[in-house]
């Protein structure tokens, strides 16, 4: 698969991603941290950071902006995810593409409730405080941790069994060339 195609279909998920967060889904239930997680594994560095933020932005526009300090650890929840993806360039086996999944779920459980704790006067501004915090978000966790599971198996999965097809294609000319 050329490159120019490589980065067609990963801009295309990214788009996709970003879309999907204008239709109706379960709470935390996006496909937006796979994105990044995808987006910093198949896509050069300056693109694969800045469309899953500029795609974060233009769905933020139709949907509506909400309080700063919050949407700002959204924004630096899924750069972390971008840099997970970043470094999985390197090491992508299954294994290691879940364990970024579940990585980047957590981080982005505790920066964005770390936020939500310490910008909001929601609760106590104490460790008890924080600890209720996350104690409470942790049904929304099982929504995001699947999502980012799910989403990130699928873009991963259909991802590579496209490289895999087109290598066995290739393949096949190649093998139909030498025979003629």
């Amino acid at each position: 698969m050329s490159k120019r195609t490589k980065i067609i279909i990963a801009i295309l998920v990214v788009v996709l991603a970003a879309a999907s967060r204008l239709v109706e889904h379960p709470f935390n239930f996006t496909p937006i941290v796979a994105m990044s997680i995808f987006a910093g594994c198949y896509l050069e560095t300056r693109w694969g950071i800045i469309l899953p933020i500029l795609a974060m932005l233009v769905s933020d526009y139709f949907i509506g902006f909400y309080d700063f300090p919050v949407m700002a650890s959204v924004y630096l929840a899924i750069a972390l995810a971008f840099g997970l993806g970043w470094i999985l360039r390197k090491y992508k086996k299954w294994y290691n593409v879940a364990l970024a999944s579940l990585i980047s779920s957590l981080a982005f459980f505790f920066v964005t409730n770390f936020a939500v704790w310490a910008f909001f006067n929601w609760y106590p501004h104490t460790l008890a405080g924080l600890a209720s915090c996350f104690t409470l978000a942790i049904p929304f966790f099982r929504n995001t941790l699947a999502g980012d599971l799910f989403y990130t198996v699928l873009f991963f999965g259909l991802f590579e069994l496209a490289l895999a097809w087109k290598r066995k294609e290739v393949r096949e000319i190649e093998i139909s060339a030498k025979i003629k």
